[in-house]
């Protein structure tokens, strides 16, 4: 991958993480985000400012509906991973996000177009590890694809 983001002198890095949208909206409700079924490791690599968008291949956990879109984009607040009972055992990490106002994109218009899937053809490949570092251009391609300019100037 070309471009990776992890503090080349940039103030901020960038990542995509990976879960279904209806995960997703979940955390988006809470001002969470979990990743690679609950590690902490992952979200320790994540510091505070850095620039999350999520990628879901799918709307619902397991199944095979083809969503394939960025469904929620934010910046990573300050604070350590923290776990959170959801009960029935289970006892994920969380880091806490401020998530922008954006709307859903799907990831096909911009596959020629970012360089981390441009002349890959299995450009889903890294998406299997659940979070990974993204350039600072592509992440703004997925951010205007995710009308987050525009929503900040109606804003404004």
């Amino acid at each position: 991958m070309s471009g990776g983001s992890e503090r080349t002198g940039a103030p901020f890095a960038a990542w995509i993480a990976v879960a279904s949208a209806e995960h997703v909206r979940r955390g988006r409700a809470g001002g969470f985000m979990q990743v690679c079924h609950g590690k902490a490791a992952p979200l320790r690599r994540i510091q505070a400012d850095d620039r999350v968008a999520y990628y879901s291949p799918t709307d619902r956990f397991g199944a095979a509906d083809g969503l394939k879109s960025f469904t929620a984009i934010g910046t990573i607040l300050p604070g350590e991973p923290y776990r959170f009972d959801m009960g029935g055992g289970f006892i994920p990490f969380r880091r806490d996000v401020s998530w922008w106002p954006a709307e859903e994109a799907p990831i096909q218009p911009l596959l020629d177009r970012l360089e981390l899937t441009a002349g890959v053809r299995n450009w889903g490949y890294p998406f299997r590890f659940g979070l990974l570092p993204v350039s600072l251009r592509d992440f703004d391609l997925i951010a205007e694809a995710m009308r987050v300019a525009a929503q900040k100037a109606m804003a404004a």
